[in-house]
């Protein structure tokens, strides 16, 4: 008879140990993998392409060993594949909404049947998949392809998207961004990092025998990101989406500028995400959670644990009891190892503390869950932490200072807060520059949540009916013009100089100042750019030549008055802008003749040009209150509200074509939406832009509107007037169930 045991249930609680797992099998995923020889090729007009002449790709586990290899594909294969979508695109955006939606809710099915295949495939690849989170993907977006007329009225789908990730990115990542751009009636061709490429190939697989059309989903796989931008090169691809870690994203940006091909970064991987704990908070399930999201879940975000003083003992002990008996975690190889040893190094030196679950074994890509205690805000682990278990541990005294805390990392993507105080979890959401809020919970995520980021966090959102808009544009507009990419020396960027003018002492021409801070100025080099009449004949004007100096000061004035700006009324922005367009009106003469003079139109299409502007300027001002945030629906307990915010100091280059126009539509839409603006008038037409100016120039200066007329390589320019949508998520427990 078998004696009593030692647990109690007191102890089990106090532990939190979690019960035995299951035995993990990759029989599936390896019949699979037998079934292809272990060799993928890319797939494209639905059916898988093998050839023997390129070069192969090993894909490794954990452990080191291949699992199967994927092709590197070259220009041919790009053609062939863009051309197959081509195709595929024509086919499927003249379907009807209710036939591309069953198509969709048809792969509900299928992926359920498949799911074990495709989970044990992404865990022998070490990528992170949960296939009820892509089953709710496709619930949501078949709905919307269902909706898409209904709710959408006035768009139409792009065309041909490229979808590019990094090599550390998630199969749910890849998929937020290809469900959306196939709804919305798009073809899509997905260049995926080696890990998640075997996991997209097998969606493919799947999506194609659910009867989605041959062409309309393709995937080219390639050695690094350098295929994206082979593909994004294509004439046929008009929109170009990156998910993945933020080096290959800017090398993405930089290597596809100037061929007229939109690009959309997220660099979600590696980003560092605080995870506050208030002394209100319910210590056990705070505790228990950071050890699940830190050590126990794999996850695309580094945590940084963020404490109150006053609880900082307790926590420390709660976590020494949590990490006791958890196991060494796997690291990608021995050079990540080489990594974390450095950071933990560093840490030390800085008189940080460890607690480990056990001894760091010598060698090996393996490493105990570690916390630092006492991290140092500006320590190499927070800033900038290494592929490990490191979990570092910051405290805080106040609201204030726990605010200042978690805005210390540069991503600005989400943020962790527990605390049983409703008033205090909603005033510090509300203070952090953060695009999602989570409050008494962590990492929840649903596609009816829009994703997004502050400071060095991307230029996209993805998920809710805001991701939908970058995979359409208006009925009324043309596809963008596509062009050979140029090459661009980054180093020598805004250093050209400006062509000589020769003297006339028989013309004096105008002489015209920036606009910074409030007030007109001078370019700090005091050099000046001649205006040339349409026909080349004559100067119209000397405009200031902008350089770097008076790019850091337009946009230091900007971050200066920018948070006032925002904070003012909806009702008070829009009285600006009424005002603004009451100026425009007062001089519609001015501003018509100044663009018959700069542009050469006759004066009737410049009248006509003003008028457009006076209305549009109405048409933002009258904008101003009516996009509010609200309740999203929840599939889980709690709740999530949506706050609209201003992205923050915007600025863009204003094109040649109606100068005027372009540039308050632009500049209405940043300042109704709470942003400042540092504005590049046209390189040809500058001279409209300044005559707005001259003739705002005291309401933008009370609106605190940092802009800046200089031609060459600085000036001023709108900004577009989007607003990022902020996520606040909670699950419930205690009184601060809400986020």
């Amino acid at each position: 008879m078998a004696g009593p045991t030692t647990e109690t249930v007191f102890n089990i609680f106090r532990s939190m140990d979690s019960g035995p797992a299951a035995p993990s099998s990759a029989a599936t995923a390896q019949a699979w993998l037998d079934h292809h020889s272990h060799s993928l090729g890319f797939f494209i007009d639905g059916k898988f392409v093998h050839l023997a002449e390129r070069r192969s790709l090993s894909v490794v586990d954990s452990k080191g060993g291949q699992v199967c290899g994927v092709l590197c594909a070259e220009e041919a294969d790009v053609s062939h594949c863009a051309a197959s979508a081509v195709s595929g695109f024509k086919s499927w955006s003249l379907l009807s909404c209710y036939q591309r939606a069953k198509v969709l809710l048809r792969l509900v099915g299928v992926l359920g049947l498949h799911a074990q295949c495709l989970s044990e495939l992404a865990q022998l690849c070490v990528t992170a998949c949960s296939p009820p989170s892509l089953i709710r993907l496709l619930q949501f977006y078949s709905s919307w392809a269902q909706l898409r007329d209904t709710l959408l009225s006035g768009w139409t789908p792009l065309g041909v998207v490229a979808v590019v990730t990094s090599d550390v990115s998630s199969v749910y990542s890849l998929m937020l961004k290809v469900l959306p751009a196939l709804a919305m009636g798009n073809a899509v061709i997905v260049v995926p990092g080696r890990s998640v490429a075997p996991p997209a190939l097998l969606m493919a697989q799947l999506f194609s025998g659910a009867g989605l059309p041959a062409g309309v989903l393709n995937v080219l796989t390639g050695s690094d990101v350098t295929l994206g931008v082979k593909v994004a090169q294509n004439p046929n691809i008009c929109y170009v989406t990156y998910s993945g870690s933020k080096p290959d994203g800017l090398a993405l940006v930089q290597a596809s500028a100037g061929m007229g091909v939109p690009v959309s970064v997220s660099p979600c991987i590696g980003a560092t995400c605080p995870f506050i704990i208030f002394e209100s908070a319910d210590i056990n399930s705070a505790v228990d959670e950071v050890i699940e999201a830190a050590f126990k879940k794999k996850s695309e975000v580094h945590w940084v644990l963020c404490v109150q003083e006053s609880v900082c003992e307790n926590v420390v002990d709660r976590l020494k009891l949590r990490l006791a008996g958890l196991k060494c975690v796997s690291l990608q190889s021995e050079a990540d190892r080489s990594l974390v040893d450095t950071a933990v190094q560093e840490a030390q030196q800085q008189g940080a503390t460890l607690i480990q679950s056990c001894s760091a074994p010598p060698s090996g890509p393996l490493y105990p869950p570690t916390v630092l205690c006492g991290a140092a805000p500006a320590s190499p682990c927070v800033v900038s932490p290494a592929p490990g278990p490191l979990l570092p541990l910051m405290t805080f005294r106040c609201h204030k200072e726990a605010v200042a805390v978690g805005d210390h990392s540069p991503h600005g993507l989400a943020t962790s807060i527990w605390t049983e105080d409703l008033t205090l979890a909603l005033e510090t959401a509300k203070n952090l520059s953060v695009g999602s809020v989570w409050v008494n919970s962590h990492s929840v995520v649903d596609p009816c949540l829009p994703v997004c980021a502050h400071k060095d966090g991307g230029s996209c959102t993805d998920g809710g009916q805001e991701g939908l808009y970058q995979f359409l544009r208006p009925s009324v507009s043309s596809p963008p013009i596509r062009s050979s990419a140029v090459p661009l020396d980054y180093s020598k960027f805004g250093t050209e100089v400006s062509p000589a003018v020769i003297p006339d002492p028989a013309s004096s021409p105008p002489s015209y100042l920036q606009f910074v801070g409030g007030k007109a100025c001078k370019s700090v080099s005091g050099c000046s750019v001649a205006v040339q009449s349409p026909g080349g004949g004559g100067v119209l004007g000397l405009c200031p030549e902008g350089g770097r100096k008076d790019v850091r000061n337009a946009v230091e004035a900007a971050l200066k008055v920018q948070p006032g700006w925002q904070k003012k009324t909806p009702s008070a922005r829009a009285l600006s802008l009424h005002a603004l367009a009451k100026g425009v009106e007062a001089k519609r003469q001015d501003l018509a003749t100044s663009l018959h003079t700069q542009t050469g139109v006759s004066m009737d299409e410049a009248e006509k040009e003003v008028e457009l502007s006076i209305t549009r300027l109405a048409l933002w001002a009258a904008y101003c209150d009516k996009v509010q945030g609200g309740s999203l629906p929840m599939p889980k307990s709690g709740s999530a509200l949506s706050f609209p915010e201003a992205l923050g100091v915007v600025g863009v280059v204003l094109p040649d074509e109606s100068p005027l126009l372009s540039m308050v539509t632009l500049l209405g839409a940043a300042i109704a939406s709470g942003n400042a603006v540092v504005m590049v008038p046209s390189q040809k037409h500058p001279l409209p832009t300044i005559a707005f100016i001259q003739v705002n120039g005291q309401l933008l200066s009370r609106a605190g509107q940092g802009q800046g007329q200089g031609r060459g390589r600085v000036g001023a320019g709108a900004g577009q007037g989007q607003g990022r949508g902020r996520v606040g998520a909670g699950q419930g427990q205690g009184r601060a169930g809400a986020g």
